[in-house]
This record gives C-alpha cells, sequence and structure tokens, in this order.
C-alpha cells in the first residue's frame, strides 16, 4: 500500500482522494463502523473543484435566519444573509447600531478575505530560507496591502483584540454585541473579554457572505465516502504505527494485522498519534514534551433532549449580553459547571422517533471539574441547567422534556476521541495558529519521522475550514515524494 490514512473525517478524505488523484494506491482506516455524512463548515471552492464534488452531489445548506438569539423579553433576535433584513431586525433593538451593520460587515467581511487566501494553502515557515516560502509571504504582504493602509491598520489591531472590546467599539445593543460575541468563543475556554477573541471572530466568517457569522453544513462527508478511487475499511482500530530506521513502515490494527505503507497520514490529534501510537523513542523528548502541552482544554458538552411536542423554534441562541458570557466562562475557569451556559440548540423532528429532537451545545462546562470527575450527578446537573435555561426563552420545553442524554467533555473524549473534550483537537489561538498549529515543527504537517503526517483538524487552518488541512497536507506529501524520486 502506497498510503494508509487514519480516520475518516472531511480532512482525512480529502487527503486520500488528492494522494489517489497523483498515482497512490489509498487506504483509508478507521475505528467505527458508521460515520458522520453530514459536516458543519467552509469547503474552499479549490477542493469543490479539484475533487469534482458539485458533480458528486454536493449540498450545501446555509440556515436563514442564520441565527436566531433569544432576548430578555421573549423576543428574538433574528439575523439573515440578506442585509436588508438583518438591518430591520437591528433597528428594532437600537437605529444606531442598524446604522453602523453594513459598514461592521463589509469591515470583516475585507479581513475574513485576508484569513481565507492565508487558509487555503499550507502556512509559509516565516523562519525558512525556501524559495517557495519567501514568495507566500510576499503574496501574503500584497494581498494584505491591497486592503490599503487602514485595511493593514484594521488586520494589526483587531486579531489580538478581545471581541468584546471590538463590539464595544461599533454597537451598544447587548444581545447583538452577545451573539456575535458568541462567535468568537465557540469552543474556547475563555470569554469574550480573553485577547484573540476577535480572530475567532473573523474565523468563523471565513467563507461566508458579509454579515454571517456562522458555518453552513452540508453533506460533504457522504459525497467523499461514495468518490471511486479509494478503499475505506471500517471497524479497523489502529494499536500502533510503526517505525524503522526513522521512517515510517505502516501501521498493525488492534487485531494484530499488519498493514505496510510508504506514507501514513494521520487525522488523529497530535499527542494520540505522537505520543501514544508512535514509540516515544523515536521522538526527542523535548518535541514529545511540545506535543504533549498543545492546548486541548474542552469546555463544551453535548445535551439531546427528546420531547413529545414542538418546542417552539427551530434554532435558538442563549447568549444574552457579553457579560453573561464571560460569567458563564468564568464558571469554568474555576472547574464549575456554568449555572448560565451559552446554548446554541437546534430541534430536529426527523431524529425525535415520532417526537422532537433538540441537540444543545452547552458551554462552558469544563473536562476537569473542581473536587472530582464527571459522574452521573453532575451530567444531570447540567442537564437541568440546561432544560431551565432554555425554558426561561421557550417555556414548553420544560413540561414536554421526555428524556435527555448528556456527554460532558470527557465523554466526548472517550467515545469521539476528542483530546480534553475538545472538538477541534486543540484550541484555536492566535499562538496555535497559522504557522504555530498546532506547534511549529509541525506546522507543514509532516513530522520528525519521515513518511508520517498529519492532517487533523490540530493542523493549519483548523476546524470550521472542511477540507483545507487534508488538502495542504496532501500537496506538502506530493512534493516531498517527488523530491524523493527525484533525489
Amino acid at each position: 500500500m502506497s498510503a494508509v490514512v487514519i480516520g475518516v473525517g472531511v480532512n482525512e478524505l480529502v487527503a486520500a482522494h488528492y494522494l489517489a488523484r497523483v498515482g497512490q494506491r489509498v487506504l483509508v482506516l478507521d475505528h467505527g463502523s458508521v460515520t458522520d455524512e453530514t459536516a458543519t463548515g467552509w469547503i474552499p471552492p479549490r477542493v469543490v473543484r479539484n475533487l469534482e464534488l458539485e458533480r458528486a452531489g454536493l449540498v450545501i445548506q446555509s440556515h436563514d435566519p442564520w441565527v436566531a438569539a433569544a432576548l430578555p423579553d421573549g423576543g428574538r433576535l433574528e439575523l439573515w444573509h440578506d442585509m436588508g433584513r438583518s438591518v430591520e431586525a437591528i433597528r428594532r433593538l437600537s437605529p444606531r447600531d442598524a446604522e453602523k451593520w453594513p459598514e461592521f460587515c463589509t469591515r470583516m467581511a475585507q479581513l475574513a478575505g485576508v484569513l481565507e487566501a492565508l487558509y487555503t494553502a499550507p502556512p509559509p515557515d516565516p523562519l525558512t530560507r525556501a524559495w517557495r516560502d519567501f514568495a507566500r509571504l510576499a503574496a501574503i504582504g500584497f494581498g494584505i496591502r491591497r486592503h490599503g493602509r487602514r485595511g493593514v491598520e484594521d488586520l494589526l489591531r483587531v486579531l489580538p483584540m478581545p471581541v468584546a472590546d471590538l463590539l464595544d467599539d461599533w454597537f451598544e445593543c447587548d444581545a447583538l454585541k452577545g451573539v456575535l460575541g458568541a462567535a468568537g468563543i465557540m469552543h474556547a475556554r475563555h470569554g469574550p473579554r480573553a485577547s484573540g477573541t476577535a480572530f475567532r471572530l473573523l474565523h468563523e466568517h471565513v467563507g461566508n457572505p458579509a454579515g454571517v457569522f456562522r458555518q453552513p453544513r452540508s453533506n460533504v462527508g457522504r459525497v467523499l465516502q461514495g468518490l471511486p478511487g479509494v478503499e475505506i475499511r471500517r471497524g479497523a482500530e489502529i494499536a500502533r504505527i510503526t517505525v524503522r530506521e526513522e521512517r515510517v513502515a505502516g501501521v498493525v490494527l488492534a487485531d494484530g494485522n499488519e498493514i505496510p505503507a510508504l506514507v501514513v497520514v494521520s487525522g488523529l490529534d497530535p499527542r494520540r498519534t505522537l505520543t501514544e501510537l508512535v514509540d516515544p523513542g523515536w521522538l526527542d523528548p523535548a518535541f514529545a514534551r511540545t506535543v504533549r502541552n498543545i492546548r486541548c482544554r474542552g469546555v463544551v458538552a453535548r445535551v439531546a433532549l427528546t420531547l413529545e411536542r414542538e418546542p417552539g423554534f427551530s434554532t435558538l441562541v442563549v447568549a444574552p449580553s457579553l457579560d453573561y458570557l464571560e460569567r458563564a466562562a468564568d464558571d469554568a475557569k474555576y472547574g464549575r459547571i456554568s449555572a448560565a451556559p451559552y446554548l446554541e440548540a437546534r430541534s430536529d423532528r426527523s431524529r425525535g422517533g415520532g417526537g422532537h429532537c433538540v441537540d444543545v451545545h452547552a458551554q462552558y462546562a469544563p473536562y476537569a471539574l473542581a473536587g472530582g470527575g464527571w459522574n452521573d450527578t453532575c451530567r444531570a446537573a447540567l442537564g437541568r441547567a440546561v432544560v431551565e435555561c432554555l425554558a426561561q426563552h421557550a417555556p414548553a420545553i420544560a413540561a414536554a422534556t421526555v428524556e435527555q442524554s448528556v456527554h460532558s467533555p470527557r465523554d466526548l473524549e472517550q467515545v469521539y476521541g476528542y483530546p480534553e473534550g475538545q472538538a477541534h483537537h486543540a484550541e484555536l489561538a492566535l499562538d496555535q495558529a497559522f504557522w504555530m498549529r498546532p506547534v511549529p515543527d509541525l506546522a507543514q504537517y509532516a513530522t520528525p519521522i519521515r513518511g508520517l503526517y498529519l492532517c487533523g483538524m490540530a493542523t493549519h487552518p483548523g476546524a470550521g475550514v472542511n477540507g483545507a488541512s487534508g488538502a495542504n497536507a496532501a500537496r506538502a506529501i506530493a512534493r516531498d515524494l517527488a523530491r524523493r524520486r527525484n533525489a
């Protein structure tokens, strides 16, 4: 086998198909028997074109309104893809903010466009002497300069800002600032007053129309699994990655079968790949310590509610103000489950067995609880907090809930392999982004072991950009293979 890809997520499948299209025999291994067919996130147009995903049946679903935020008076703030509809919705709360909304959206879209250009190629190494990295850095510089002096100043000012400060500069309405601030702290341990959260807001905007800060859903997983040219083997649990003479040799499955390969591409998180599946004797101790120190602090729980009747909403966000979000983050900082969490709820009648199912993103629920670990009592407490919080804005929830299932960050680690419950495999922050994601020595997708590469969400550009890490990793692998053939 030319290449083995570990994992069957979007990035892994994109990497597999890119490698297959340059002549590699590719085997994709995944320990599960059932895989997700849908995914949330922007898909770079280059990936769509190169793999002909639209011809294969790709469907992208952009929800409208893209957010419906609960208001204290029982109403909703709905923001739309249509700029005019959003302006009118905001005007009912703040005429001043409504006037500023179009300019804010235009400015944020320009800055997100700079990130988009960075995301669609491997990150340049600013310390390298390689010509391709010099050329890439120059292209980035010219791209930024196209926005003029003000654009450059905005980018340098906004990226490290707390998203709360950015929004306070623009708006006065607490509800509007709360729902936008929530985009800046998605899956993050800190609150909106932490430095660098404005970068997270821009990250959520990448690939979207101006003024939309939520990523669309698509059937890209199903489409990629149906493309020809790649063998997918499910129920194949990886026991270890084998290395001989400082070069990858293949993988060994849990049943003892060994699969030789010239290249192994892992979509798992770097910690598991390099400190569990690889014999630590092959790694420099200082490097191994750096990998173990990658920040992966999960604070999100998933709560599934089964209702006997309609909840009264299709989507609902509970983030009424920046102060509300900051208080929720403070609870997690001290190892407490937030009594008033930031929530994103989505109802889905198709999965309710005749009733209604409501899936809830509940933040902040820390991976490590003060005074002990997660148990059934803690899960029940979180479930009650979620129902009580939703019931304040959708009263039918409390009486209609007949069953609830709570997955804590520790449960997500055990079930899905998320390190410390972090769905992004590594926190997305400025010091773990671009050519520092997840650490500088791994930013080019190659590891210190020749032939072993990373392509998962912990690599540049990170979660929310479907397929970019896989495509970037595949290009790096193809370049290395060509160099090896020509040596």
